[in-house]
């Protein structure tokens, strides 16, 4: 399988010159969303066409957000743009078109979108929709009119009603919900895989390596990989039992802080911050390298704590409950394992 290819805008000429194309912001790229990819593959196949996704940053809500002054409205974001990404390659698409969701872009008639960004830009032959599709100015066009313009442009247009999971629609907002009641099996149910965050390592305050040296297993202090997470409202935020995967060859149990660390960080700036509970990576300790982390269990909200003294008791204890939840998870997954042989 060729590597998917990802362009900015639609005016470069390796975008493929007829495709069959699917629209949305896709934060989470959940079961709904896998749903939808795979009926998309399925037609291109039987047109012969490359199969492409249209997708926006920033996101369309962050963007009015701003223009009104309102940030309240932005919606908290469950994957960065490298995640959304990374899961789409996955599904098999071909190609992804970023448009950045601009004045110039939201202010498009309907009947200009169609002519501009799917006929002229894109070379739509086939689109698949959400059955709350809308777009244009005012959001003025829907399922109905982009049906009229394919019947009179000569492209092929479906909708997908909604995919539900056990009778509850799946969506973002529900992955979104999920996440911030701390609920991730909820959310791993709604999104077919445990929820996770991947980035490079970067160097952080070192400040990990001076707490914790009397703490019982912490000899070294409590050291961290750091990554960091390009929006300011993660849907997910606390401390999480987590696996660390990519940088040995056996995923590294450990426990992580999501948020804005705000005993000893200013605010606003969010970082994933984990504590591996074995440490085999040397003094480098992974810096550069791109990490996958599995947030498998929430165990408390973040906390303001009076000095480095408590804040490195509470790591003490949110390292042991880590320890022994990761403990009853493996236990679980060999049982599961020996099931199924």
């Amino acid at each position: 399988m060729s590597p998917m290819r990802v362009f900015r805008g639609f005016h470069h000429p390796g975008i493929a010159p007829a495709c069959a194309l699917t629209i949305g912001n896709f934060d989470g790229v959940h079961r709904g969303h896998q749903a939808m990819l795979a009926l998309l593959q399925s037609e291109a196949r039987h047109r012969g066409l490359p199969t492409c996704v249209m997708t926006f940053e920033p996101h369309p809500r962050d963007y009015f957000a701003r223009k009104t002054g309102k940030p309240e409205l932005a919606p908290a974001r469950i994957a960065t743009l490298r995640d959304k990404l990374a899961e789409l390659e996955r599904c098999g698409i071909d190609q992804v078109v970023i448009l950045p969701f601009d004045e110039a872009l939201s202010s498009l008639p309907p009947q200009e979108f169609i002519r501009q960004v799917l006929l002229d830009g894109l070379g739509a032959r086939y689109v698949l929709v959400g059955d709350d599709f809308r777009f244009g100015a005012k959001r003025q066009g829907d399922y109905a009119s982009l049906d009229a313009a394919g019947q009179a442009h000569g492209f092929d247009v479906a909708r997908m009603m909604s995919y539900e999971v056990r009778g509850l629609r799946v969506s973002s907002s529900a992955v979104r919900e999920a996440l911030a009641a701390g609920n991730m099996d909820r959310a791993a149910s709604l999104l077919g895989r445990p929820y996770a965050i991947s980035g490079h390592i970067t160097h952080g305050r070192k400040l990990g390596r001076q707490l914790g040296e009397s703490a019982p297993g912490a000899a070294d202090g409590f050291r961290t990989l750091n990554l960091r997470f390009p929006h300011d409202k993660p849907a997910a935020h606390g401390i999480f039992a987590v696996l660390v995967h990519g940088l040995t060859q056996e995923p590294l149990p450990g426990v992580a802080s999501l948020g804005n660390r705000p005993t000893v960080e200013d605010a606003g700036r969010v970082l994933l911050e984990v504590h591996c509970l074995e440490w085999p990576l040397g003094a480098e300790g992974g810096y550069g390298k791109l990490a996958r982390v599995e947030l498998l269990h929430k165990l408390r909200d973040e906390a303001k704590y009076d000095g480095l003294d408590a804040l490195t008791a509470a790591i003490a204890a949110d390292t042991e409950a880590a320890r022994a939840f990761l403990a009853t998870h493996a236990a679980q997954r060999r049982q599961t394992t020996r099931d199924r042989i």
